[in-house]
């Protein structure tokens, strides 16, 4: 059955009629998401109509809108500026409210996907934000502006940007100046899936490393390994946006729907087997894990080598020792009737000399340790501390570090 695309307008913030398009508008779609486009670039993107067309055929209609004086959309772009973009954001909400079904996704390209992340604590109904080569605030877009056109500080110019030429007035740099997105993320309160790609020349790779750190979870990055900015360059680029996005909301956005049918698959196409983890590296020393439906990032600090865009490999050792003795202690708790109410435990990784490590059994060379320090949170006893303690030391993941591991490689 062929997807129903209908094209409508509707009033944007400055009053213009804005021109937008539903991809899977209708009974196919069991709910509905947003798309706004990268910052002077329209809803024809390829990019955008790929990934809108795929998130279609996953039961997720899309509205992909031009902004006020882009595209078709009608009005004066040198009146626009980031809170426009906003609001127009805003509108196209408003809407897809009365028209049709609230946007329960928001995705966001470039710019776009800064103005998704500040307008969707004011979509009340959204319940998942999606970037694509997000800035990480709007003061980079300003910086590259009146670099080549300092005339901007004080007046107007007329910009050159990929190819066509744009008069921009000094109430746009004004505007990015009050950056907004880093504050915004920090308050999200909703499900974050972000994609960059590390060879990214227009937003740094950086910028996602940013967004995620002030991110709360659920939060989510998945790395274009090659891709371009625009995403033109390759365009099975934007079909694995299309399927991992489809995939990532299907827990957030359609629980119960697409997630039992989508497999998680490694870059060779074998679906990972369940406890599985792939890990895969490349020119640099970061790395891309994929566990389950999980995308992580594993780095090394800048002043090693590294770029500093995720932990390094003894601090997901660590998380993985705490985050099993948090989830041994409450299963614990939970079993005993103890008032345990939270726990946070610490832990730093060092070496030590045999000789200063009282507790070890060998007597000479350096020997790893960790230290874990744990505050419990509740109306527990002494008693109940203490054997809580005793538990800690347990969880499967102590026991594996502790005890004789066998590790086994081969080569595929």
């Amino acid at each position: 059955m062929r997807l129903k695309s209908v094209r409508v307008t509707f009033p944007g913030a400055l009053g213009h009629p804005l021109a937008a398009r539903i991809e899977g508008a209708g009974p196919t779609a069991r709910a509905y998401a947003i798309f706004a486009h990268c910052f002077t670039c329209s809803k024809d993107l390829k990019a955008v109509r790929r990934i809108s067309r795929q998130l279609a055929e996953h039961g997720i209609g899309v509205l992909r809108f031009d902004f006020t004086g882009l595209g078709e959309s009608q009005g004066d772009f040198a009146e626009t500026n980031f809170t426009s973009n906003v609001e127009d954001l805003v509108a196209a909400a408003d809407f897809l409210r009365r028209e049709y079904s609230a946007p329960e996704l928001l995705i966001g390209h470039s710019l776009g996907g800064a103005a998704v992340l500040v307008g969707a604590q004011r979509i009340a109904e959204s319940k998942a934000v999606v970037t694509l080569g997000a800035p990480s605030g709007t003061r980079h877009l300003r910086d590259t502006l009146l670099q080549s056109n300092p005339e901007l500080e004080t007046g107007e110019a007329e910009v050159v940007l990929a190819g066509r030429t744009f008069r921009l007035r000094k109430q746009l740099v004004q505007d990015l100046e009050e950056d907004r997105v880093l504050s915004a993320v920090s308050e999200l309160q909703r499900a974050l899936l972000i994609f960059h790609s590390p060879v990214d020349t227009v937003v740094g790779i950086d910028h996602a490393r940013r967004i995620y750190q002030a991110a709360l979870h659920p939060k989510s990055f998945i790395s274009l390994d090659g891709a371009d900015h625009l995403l033109l360059r390759d365009p099975r680029d934007a079909a694995y946006v299309a399927e991992m996005l489809a995939a990532w909301a299907s827990r957030h956005v359609l629980p119960g729907e697409a997630s039992s049918t989508v497999s998680a698959k490694v870059d060779d196409g074998v679906p990972l087997q369940p406890g599985e983890v792939s890990v895969r590296g490349g020119s640099s020393l970061q790395v891309h894990i994929q566990a389950g439906r999980h995308h992580l990032l594993g780095d090394e600090p800048t002043h090693v080598g590294g770029e500093d865009t995720g932990p390094d490999p003894y601090g997901y050792l660590l998380t993985s020792l705490g985050a099993c003795t948090a989830m041994t202690l409450r299963l614990y708790a939970n079993r005993k009737g103890w008032p345990l109410e939270g726990v946070e435990i610490r832990l730093r990784h060092g070496r030590v000399h045999a000789r200063d490590c009282e507790e070890c059994e060998s007597s000479s060379g350096m020997i790893d340790r960790i230290d874990k320090t744990i505050r419990f949170e509740g109306d527990l006893d002494a008693s109940q501390r203490d054997r809580l303690m005793e538990i800690a030391d347990r969880c499967p993941v102590h026991r594996s570090m502790t005890s004789e591991t066998v590790i086994r490689s081969r080569q595929l």
